[in-house]
C-alpha cells in the first residue's frame, strides 16, 4: 500500500522556496569566496588594477570586480543600454532608445547562444557574472538602478567594445516618428551640428627600420566620450596577460597590447551597415513587401519596454514592431518603408574580442580574425616580430557595386541583397609597406602608407563612404620622411599642434577680406582679427589668440553652411571653402568676435582661457560651471585636424568650452626584447570624486605627459599602493 501523496500548505511551500533560495545563495557564496581566493588585484599608486588569476576565468572574475570597485554606475549604465533596459531607469525619455536596442538585441536568443556556446567561453561569462555579483554582494552600500544581479549570458549584449556601434547608426529621432503615437512629442531636441565631436581614433604603427631602437613602435590613440574605458591589466597562470583599455563593463581589453603583439581600432568608414527600401502592400488584412515578382510577408512580434514613470511607479509601453529578410524596419521615408540590415554576431565578436588578446604573433591575430566579427573598426597591429598592418573590418557584407549603399537601395530588387561575407584579403589590408609606417584616423584606407596604399580602384566603393580627413592629412604630415622614432617622438608626433583644416580655410577668409572695397564698414571692424589670423602658423597652444578666434568662426560658419550640399558628394569642408561664399565667411567672423567679446570681453581670448577641463563629480553627465575649478586644455577638436583631439563647446550656464570627448587613452608601446610602453587617461581611473585617482592624470592629460606603464613584476616594485583579493 503505498502511502497518500503528502499535501504542503501555502505557508510550507513558501518557506521551502525560501529555504531554496537561502541555498542558492549560499552557493553562489560559496563558489565567489573561492573564486575570489584564486584573485589578486594589486592597485598602482595611479590605481590602475594588474589583476592576476590562477586561470582565465579567475582574471575574469577579479577584473569585473575591479571595475565595479572604480565605476560600478558605468558598468551597469553600459549593460542597460546594450539589452535595451534604459528607461527602467531613466523614464520615458529613454523608451527610443531601448526600443532599438530590442529591435536587434533578443534577450532569448542571447539566453540561447549562452546555452550552446563553447565551455572556455561559458567559463568565461560565468567568472564576469560572479565577479560583478559578487562586488554588489559584499557591497551592500551599493544600490543598483535596475540590475540588483548579472546573468553570464548578459555579456553576449555588448561583445565588440567600440562606442558608437553599428545600432546607433539608426536615427531615434525617425524610430519615434514611425513607432510613436499619432501627435506624440519628439523625444530629441536638435543641437548644434560642431557641438558633435567626430568619433573615431588615431592607430600608427611605426616598422623597427625607423625606429632609433630597431623596435616596432605603435600608438594606441582612441577618441571616445571621456571615461568610457577603464584601464588596467589582466593575467592569468595560464599565460595570459594583456594590458590596455577595456570597456565598462567588458572582461577583454579592446586596445592594448601583451608580451608580444599590439592592436589598435579605429573606426572605420566602410559602409557595413545598409538601408533597404521596402515596398509595402497590404492584402487580405495583412502586410507584405514585394521582392522580385513575389509578395512575402512582413514579420511582426511584439515588443514591451518597461520604464519608471515620473511618479517612480514601473509602468510599461507595447509596440508591435516589423521586419523583412533584410532586417528591422526602422523608418519611413518617401511612403516606402526602410530596414536596416547590420552586423548581428555576438557570440562569435565575443570569441574574437577574447581570443585577440592571448594571440602571440599576426598568423595567430589574423586566424582569430576569420571570425569575421568585427564591423566597425579598422586595426592597426604591431609586434615584437616587426611585423606591421592594417585590417580593414572582418565582417564585410559582399554587394553589387552598381548601387550605392550609402543610400536606402530598392529592397524589392535581389540584386540588392548581402551575397555573404568578403573573405580578409578582399578588402584594404597592409603588412610590412615598404614606407615603414601605417596610420589610420577615421578615414579612407587609400592614404594609410603613402604611396604605398591599398589602391581605391582596387576595391568596391563601399569599402569607404567618407574620403580623407584632416587628421589624416596631419597624420602623413608627421610621420613622412622621419627616422629614428622612439617613443618620445612618437609622443611628441601624437600631440603635434598644426591645424590643417584652418591652414586651408583662413587663407581663403583672408582673402576674402582683401578683395572687399576699401569703404566697406567690415575692413575696419575686422582689420584687428584679419591680422591676427594673417600671423598665425596655425598650431593650436594654451596662449594662442588665433586658435580661438578661429575655432570660434569655424563652429559658426560649420553650423552655417548647407549640409545638404553633403548628399551630394561635398564635404562640410569643401562647402565652407567654396559653396559658402565670401559674405558667409566674413558674416560668421563678425559672429565670432562679437560672442567673444560678449562672453569674454575682448575677441583676443588666450585659447587656455576659453577651452577647459572639469570633472566636478562622478556622474556622466557633468554639472559644468564657469565658477568652479577648470584646468586649460591646448588642443582643439579633430574636426580641425588636430591628432590630439578635445571636443568641448559651451554648455547651458556656461561660457567658457567644456570637452567631454577626444583623447581618452592614450599610450605609446615599444616591441624590443621586453615590451614597454607609457600611457594616460583622461582624469583618472576612479569614478568616485572622494578617491585620490579621480583626477590625479588629469594635468598629465592637458600637457601629454604620459606616465610610465608598469607591465612587468618589477615595474611595479615601489609603486604598490595595496594588493588583496576582491572579497577582502
Amino acid at each position: 500500500m503505498h502511502p497518500r501523496p503528502r499535501t504542503l500548505s501555502l505557508a510550507a511551500l513558501l518557506a521551502l522556496g525560501f529555504v531554496a533560495a537561502a541555498q542558492a545563495g549560499t552557493s553562489d557564496e560559496m563558489r565567489w569566496q573561492a573564486e575570489a581566493k584564486a584573485v589578486t588585484i594589486t592597485r598602482d599608486d595611479w590605481g590602475i588594477a594588474h589583476v592576476h588569476g590562477r586561470s582565465d576565468a579567475d582574471a575574469v572574475f577579479g577584473m569585473a570586480y575591479a571595475q565595479a570597485e572604480d565605476d560600478f554606475n558605468r558598468v551597469e549604465t553600459n549593460y542597460l543600454n546594450a539589452l535595451g533596459w534604459r528607461a527602467q531607469a531613466e523614464g520615458e525619455s529613454a523608451l527610443w532608445s531601448d526600443l532599438r536596442q530590442r529591435l536587434f538585441v533578443d534577450t532569448v536568443e542571447l539566453k540561447r547562444l549562452y546555452a550552446n556556446s563553447p565551455g572556455w567561453l561559458q567559463a568565461l561569462m560565468n567568472a564576469w557574472a560572479d565577479g560583478l555579483n559578487n562586488y554588489l554582494a559584499t557591497h551592500p552600500q551599493v544600490h543598483p538602478r535596475v540590475i540588483t544581479h548579472f546573468e553570464p549570458w548578459m555579456a553576449l549584449s555588448f561583445s565588440e567594445g567600440s562606442i558608437g556601434g553599428d545600432i546607433e547608426r539608426v536615427s531615434l529621432k525617425d524610430l519615434q516618428a514611425f513607432y510613436g503615437r499619432a501627435g506624440e512629442p519628439v523625444a530629441f531636441v536638435d543641437t548644434p551640428s560642431s557641438w558633435a565631436e567626430p568619433t573615431g581614433s588615431n592607430g600608427i604603427a611605426i616598422a623597427p627600420k625607423l625606429t632609433a631602437a630597431g623596435h616596432a613602435l605603435l600608438l594606441i590613440n582612441p577618441h571616445t566620450s571621456f571615461f568610457f574605458r577603464s584601464e588596467l591589466q589582466m593575467t592569468s597562470d595560464a599565460g595570459l596577460d594583456a594590458y590596455g583599455a577595456v570597456t565598462w563593463g567588458q572582461f577583454f581589453i579592446y586596445q592594448g597590447f601583451n608580451h608580444h603583439i599590439g592592436w589598435m581600432h579605429t573606426s572605420t568608414t566602410a559602409d557595413v551597415v545598409d538601408e533597404f527600401a521596402e515596398t509595402i502592400e497590404r492584402k487580405d488584412g495583412g502586410l507584405f513587401y514585394r521582392y522580385g515578382k513575389a509578395l512575402r510577408r512582413v514579420s511582426t512580434r511584439q515588443v514591451s519596454i518597461p520604464y519608471r514613470g515620473k511618479d517612480g511607479a514601473m509602468a510599461e509601453r507595447s509596440f508591435t514592431v516589423y521586419a523583412t529578410h533584410h532586417g528591422p524596419v526602422v523608418r519611413e521615408k518617401d511612403g516606402r518603408w526602410i530596414a536596416t540590415a547590420l552586423m548581428n554576431k555576438p557570440l562569435e565578436a565575443l570569441e574574437q574580442s577574447w581570443l585577440r588578446t592571448k594571440a602571440s604573433d599576426f598568423a595567430s591575430f589574423m586566424k582569430v580574425a576569420e571570425l569575421k566579427a568585427n564591423s566597425s573598426n579598422n586595426t592597426l597591429f604591431a609586434d615584437d616580430k616587426g611585423e606591421i598592418a592594417y585590417l580593414h573590418p572582418q565582417f564585410i557584407p559582399r554587394r553589387d557595386d552598381r548601387f550605392d549603399y550609402t543610400k536606402p537601395v530598392d529592397g524589392s530588387d535581389p540584386a540588392t541583397d548581402w551575397q555573404g561575407l568578403l573573405p580578409l584579403d578582399a578588402a584594404p589590408h597592409l603588412l610590412n609597406p615598404p614606407n615603414g609606417w601605417i596610420m589610420n584616423t577615421n578615414d579612407w584606407p587609400y592614404s594609410a602608407a603613402g604611396a604605398y596604399s591599398p589602391r581605391r580602384e582596387d576595391y568596391p566603393r563601399y569599402m569607404d563612404s567618407v574620403g580623407e580627413n584632416p587628421r589624416g592629412i596631419h597624420a602623413t604630415m608627421v610621420l613622412s620622411d622621419k627616422k629614428d622614432f622612439t617613443k618620445a617622438s612618437l609622443i611628441t608626433a601624437a600631440f603635434d599642434s598644426y591645424l590643417p583644416a584652418f591652414a586651408r580655410q583662413i587663407p581663403i577668409l583672408l582673402a576674402d577680406y582683401d578683395a572687399l572695397p576699401a569703404n566697406d564698414p567690415l575692413k575696419k571692424k575686422l582689420a584687428g582679427q584679419v591680422a591676427l589670423l594673417r600671423g598665425w602658423d596655425y598650431r593650436w597652444g594654451i596662449a594662442s589668440m588665433p586658435t580661438t578666434l578661429a575655432v570660434f568662426w569655424g563652429d559658426i560658419l560649420w553650423d552655417k553652411v548647407d549640409k545638404s550640399d553633403v548628399a551630394e558628394g561635398l564635404s562640410v569642408y569643401d562647402i565652407m571653402a567654396q559653396k559658402a561664399g565670401s559674405k558667409a565667411r566674413l558674416d560668421a567672423l563678425v559672429e565670432a568676435s562679437d560672442r567673444l567679446e560678449q562672453d569674454f570681453g575682448s575677441w583676443g581670448v588666450p585659447w587656455g582661457e576659453v577651452n577647459r577641463y572639469q570633472r566636478l563629480d562622478g556622474d556622466i553627465v557633468q554639472p559644468f560651471d564657469d565658477g568652479k575649478p577648470s584646468i586649460p586644455v591646448p588642443f582643439t577638436s579633430s574636426r580641425w585636424g588636430s591628432l590630439a583631439s578635445f571636443g568641448a563647446h559651451c554648455w547651458p550656464g556656461t561660457k567658457r568650452y567644456y570637452g567631454t570627448s577626444g583623447n581618452s587613452f592614450v599610450a605609446v608601446v615599444e616591441f624590443g626584447d621586453k615590451v614597454s610602453a607609457r600611457a594616460i587617461s583622461a582624469g583618472g581611473e576612479s569614478g568616485h570624486a572622494d578617491s585620490p585617482h579621480f583626477h590625479d592624470q588629469a594635468e598629465r592629460y592637458t600637457t601629454g605627459h604620459l606616465r610610465a606603464v608598469y607591465f612587468w613584476p618589477q615595474d611595479l616594485q615601489g609603486h604598490i599602493e595595496r594588493s588583496y583579493h576582491p572579497d577582502s
